[in-house]
């Protein structure tokens, strides 16, 4: 009795000092009470003209801001961040050695990747990792034609870019649209995938808004990867098909692309969703139309909530535009359909003429005329449900709206994408979950509280640089004032802006 009695006694006493061990070495949560509506600009750094600040990103080991700057030289810009208000290029990195230019930037433990393009764009690109703190080369990676945006996994193992494929001028070199899996512990090797094994699928994509449509493409050469976001758990990556109208899911953890989540049409032949479409009507009237949007996203942002992944995404729109194809033409160089479009004045300027649409969708029954109109983009962020690719929220009109209120607007992208979001960010704030979406033709960032994903809720908006590009945002934990900031660079005038809350 006695043994056992002593056995259960050191027993007891070893949970007791393991469980006090464990409370006393578990660091509590950092935490700073903010409030997400108030960002206010704290800082702001011209590093050149067109093409000087287009992506960003923050080291918090080193306190170094890394900005993409394809100015006049293929280079990346390394900014002291100490203090944001106060902010100093204290050197650079140059790209002359590894190809074409830096198109995007990550940084995980004291890592910095840079996704590279070929000199000739439809060449293989490259992955080259530096040092975030001497700047030194690390390792060169190849993957995929036209590396075209890149991220670390949040646990730091994975490093994926999106490589866009595009073709040449004459497209008679189409390059396939792969996506790049590095593993960084195992000496950063490389699984490059493509879309090949989903060529049987493209009726029953293609019936869900799917699009391919390239110039004697095949499936998938015709895919064109441009965006990447991850699962907190690492484990799971989607990637924007920006010109296919989708996105892609995949298992990072078996290195496959595991589905294609059509995104369908947005409708503007309701008032939820009135537009302005014309450049030349002399008004910023918002009315329906019998149009349709292809939601087209470029940036995304994952955000879990209840066990579901929500994808955030930037509907921007994009067109291939190139000598040997060109996909769009004005309403008023179309023929309609007269049943559809009985108004013999649709098609006059201060009405739908101006607005540019795709030659790819519209002729349903074959006759040669059109009988829909598809424009590029939605004019929106909007919210998917990760694991089906389901709808669950669409900004409509809002965008618009309020950049028309502080009277930001562009009339003359009336005809063309709007406000054109392009740029997607989430992070929390204090206690709010937050969304920002930076809108590159009207140089404004929209601050949204998306604590209930399927309902945002608009905060705020932010006026920024030329042509927002970048939008970073950097947690209070991780930040060199211990508060949350954002940062907004833009590619038209080589701006980098910094914006702080106000603390309750």
């Amino acid at each position: 009795m006695k043994k056992l009695f002593l056995s259960f006694y050191q027993l007891s006493f070893a949970i007791l000092v393991l469980s006090g061990c464990n409370k006393s070495t578990t660091e509590p949560e950092f935490f700073v009470n903010e409030d997400a509506a108030t960002f206010a600009e704290i800082g702001s750094l011209d590093i050149g003209d067109v093409g000087a600040a287009e992506i960003s990103t923050y080291d918090p080991l080193t306190k170094r801001l890394f900005v993409v700057n394809n100015g006049t030289v293929n280079k990346i810009d390394v900014i002291d961040f100490v203090n944001p208000a106060n902010m100093k290029v204290i050197g650079s990195i140059s790209m002359t050695a590894y190809g074409g230019a830096v198109n995007s930037l990550s940084v995980s433990n004291g890592k910095l990747a840079a996704a590279i393009e070929a000199v000739n764009k439809q060449e293989n690109g490259k992955v080259v990792i530096f040092n975030t703190s001497d700047y030194k080369e690390v390792k060169i990676i190849s993957v995929g034609a036209l590396p075209d945006m890149i991220t670390y996994s949040p646990d730091g193992r994975f490093i994926i870019t999106a490589n866009e494929g595009e073709p040449d001028a004459t497209y008679k070199n189409d390059p396939l649209g792969t996506i790049s899996i590095i593993s960084v512990n195992d000496n950063y090797s490389v699984t490059t995938l493509d879309f090949a094994s989903f060529a049987s699928q493209q009726a029953s994509l293609s019936a869900k808004g799917f699009r391919i449509f390239g110039l004697n493409a095949s499936f998938a050469q015709d895919i064109e990867p441009e965006y990447v976001t991850v699962s907190d758990d690492s484990k799971t990556a989607w990637v924007t098909l920006q010109e296919n109208n989708a996105i892609a899911k995949l298992n990072l953890e078996t290195k496959t692309i595991t589905s294609i989540l059509p995104l369908g049409f947005k409708d503007y032949d309701n008032d939820e969703n009135a537009v302005d479409i014309s450049d030349k009507d002399n008004a910023m009237a918002l009315n329906r139309w019998k149009v349709k949007g292809m939601y087209q996203p470029d940036a995304i942002s994952v955000v879990e909530n209840g066990g579901i992944p929500y994808l955030f995404t930037a509907n921007e729109g994009d067109a291939r535009e190139y000598t040997a194809f060109a996909e769009i033409k004005r309403v008023s160089a179309l023929k309609l359909d007269a049943t559809a479009f009985p108004d013999a004045t649709f098609k006059t300027d201060a009405k739908a003429g101006r607005l540019n649409v795709t030659t790819t969708l519209g002729d349903t029954d074959g006759d040669g005329d059109y009988d829909q109109l598809y424009s590029l983009g939605a004019r929106s962020f909007s919210v998917w449900n990760g694991n089906d690719g389901a709808l669950v929220f669409d900004s409509k009109k809002e965008l618009d709206t309020k950049v028309m209120a502080a009277n930001l607007y562009d009339d003359a992208r009336s005809d063309d994408k709007s406000v054109e979001p392009e740029g997607i960010a989430t992070g929390t704030v204090g206690k709010t979950k937050v969304a920002f979406v930076g809108m590159e033709r009207v140089d404004a960032v929209a601050v949204y509280d998306i604590s209930d994903p399927k309902n945002p809720k608009f905060l705020q908006l932010l006026k920024s640089g030329d042509a927002p590009e970048g939008v970073l945002f950097i947690s209070a934990k991780n930040s060199p004032t211990q508060k949350s900031l954002l940062v907004v660079s833009s590619e038209n005038d080589g701006v980098v802006k910094v914006y702080q809350p106000k603390t309750l």
